[in-house]
């Protein structure tokens, strides 16, 4: 892969993931600027917060600028402007979350009279303790045809279910849509809300670079029709001992298909006002599309960070979360990756559920196409990566002596959910022969379906990424058959064993 390739699949952000013709056809017309841009003229806020008649003391109101709690009769005031578009809610545990056929509706769009606007909120409480519960992350569906969408909804999405349904009816999850739910064709939203209904759960929603008005003028009008068919961009809800919190880090600079990975003041002012009701020490899950930090440039050995691939003021973020035991969940990137902030930070960026953008079963780091599924218990939260078509023990791939040129006596296998807590251990012939050996390098099937100007034949600039979660280890000349065990953080073990002659002809 010649360099001007491999920069070319990097830069992500301004150079753009596709580099394909846009038909303008399937877009919206450019947002009309809405007069309210000019007006800054108070409007009062005003309502109550209840369930089963009663209010609900001490939820969080906003209007994307301040944060209010009700009191204690559940009502609300805030004094807002008419820039603000939403007031919403940070939906309070043990209260089930209101959606429409799987999207979450937590807001009413603000339509003044007189400057007042009166919003009550109707909740219903859980007939369950919502300590225990589990979410699923799915990260860049990203369709741009039909036959994208098609294979969603037959393949991503009932596999969804059909785990969810090996959870039992009783079990409390929700779903976060973790950004690109298109690319760029808004036709295709009513193809991803399709998806979200086979599930049978609700889902929430981060704004992607391929879900933004690409012919708005500035980054605050790109978000126009995601807030029409999903609320704000930014906001907060609570199930259990967990705070969740939904940001937009994608920001549009006034070009199609430029952006770079930035979160504004406003969210910053206002999701400190958001956790300064969260008690220190709380788990707090923050959802974006944009991956805060990565080992993109670590890997690539580039002088510079993407500016569309990682946010570039993430150091504020981090201080803001530094009170708090803190997951990241990003995506963008179709590759898997963890990356660690101090003790109290982990980011989890998740392979593609379209994979290389629908040209097969793998991402470009040789993940497959899949999502993350996680497990909350009290403030812990477990967690594994579930491979589409495959079981949820499938959490590793052995490949032959030699599928990696440059380890030519070395036998390889991509653990793609690994972090530094597990541990990658091989047998030969029954006999244990210690820990694997981890390196940076390219997947081997990524290299075989991807490497070249001709494949995939179906988007053609796509092309292997570097990773860090392969391992090698130098079988002897005599062996026959080896076992990888890959033990994660929790102590679950996967296992897989293979004849080497097998091996060997299978991917011959």
């Amino acid at each position: 892969m010649s360099q001007k390739r491999r920069t070319f699949l990097k830069s992500l952000g301004l150079a753009g993931l596709a580099g394909l013709t846009l038909d303008v056809n399937t877009l919206q017309a450019a947002p009309k600027v809405p007069a309210k841009g000019k007006d800054l003229s108070i409007v009062s806020l005003s309502g109550k917060v209840q369930a089963q008649g009663k209010g609900i003391p001490g939820v969080a109101v906003t209007d994307g600028i301040n944060v209010t709690l009700t009191d204690a009769k559940g009502n609300y005031e805030l004094e807002s402007n008419a820039t603000a578009d939403f007031v919403y809610i940070s939906v309070p545990r043990g209260h089930e979350f209101a959606n429409e056929k799987g999207i979450a509706r937590f807001y009413k769009r603000i339509e003044p009279a007189r400057g007042r606007f009166k919003a009550d909120f109707e909740l219903q409480k859980l007939n369950q303790d919502d300590s225990k519960h589990n979410f699923i992350v799915w990260a860049d569906p990203q369709m741009i045809s039909k036959a994208d969408a098609e294979e969603f909804k037959t393949k991503s999405a009932p596999d969804t279910k059909q785990l969810l349904d090996s959870y039992g009816k009783d079990t409390l999850f929700h779903g976060i849509g973790c950004g690109d739910l298109v690319w760029d064709h808004f036709e295709l939203f009513d193809d991803y809300k399709e998806g979200v209904a086979t599930t049978g759960i609700p889902y929430f929603q981060v704004i992607g670079n391929h879900d933004m008005d690409l012919n708005a003028r500035t980054d605050d009008f790109s978000s126009e029709t995601f807030k029409k068919l999903f609320g704000p961009s930014y906001y907060s809800f609570n199930r259990g001992e967990i705070h969740y919190v939904v940001l937009d880090d994608v920001f549009f600079v006034g070009t199609a298909k430029k952006y770079i990975g930035y979160i504004t003041e406003r969210q910053l002012a206002w999701l400190e006002q958001d956790l300064a009701q969260v008690k220190a020490g709380t788990t707090v899950v923050v959802n974006l599309h944009i991956p805060t930090n990565s080992g993109d440039k670590r890997r690539n050995n580039l002088k510079d960070e993407p500016m569309g691939g990682v946010v570039a003021n993430r150091r504020e973020l981090y201080r803001i979360l530094e009170p708090y035991k803190a997951h990241i969940m990003s995506g963008h990137t179709h590759v898997n990756e963890k990356v660690f902030e101090g003790d109290n930070i982990i980011e989890h960026t998740h392979g593609a559920v379209c994979g290389a953008w629908w040209t097969g079963p793998i991402c470009q780091d040789g993940s497959p196409s899949g999502y993350g599924v996680y497990e909350v218990n009290g403030s812990d939260i477990q967690w594994y990566y579930k491979s589409v078509g495959k079981d949820k023990a499938h959490q590793l791939r052995i490949y032959p002596v030699g599928a990696v040129k440059e380890k030519p006596e070395h036998l390889s296998v991509n653990v793609w959910n690994w972090d530094p807590e597990w541990k990658v251990e091989w047998f030969e012939d029954g006999k244990s022969m210690g820990a694997m050996q981890r390196e940076t390098a390219f997947d081997p099937l990524s290299v075989e379906l991807h490497l070249g100007a001709a494949k995939p034949a179906k988007h053609k600039w796509v092309e292997p990424s570097l990773t860090d979660h392969m391992f090698f280890a130098r079988p002897s000349a005599s062996a026959q058959r080896v076992m990888v065990q890959a033990t994660d953080r929790f102590k679950n073990v996967y296992k897989e064993e293979v004849s080497l002659e097998d091996l060997k002809l299978s991917h011959s």
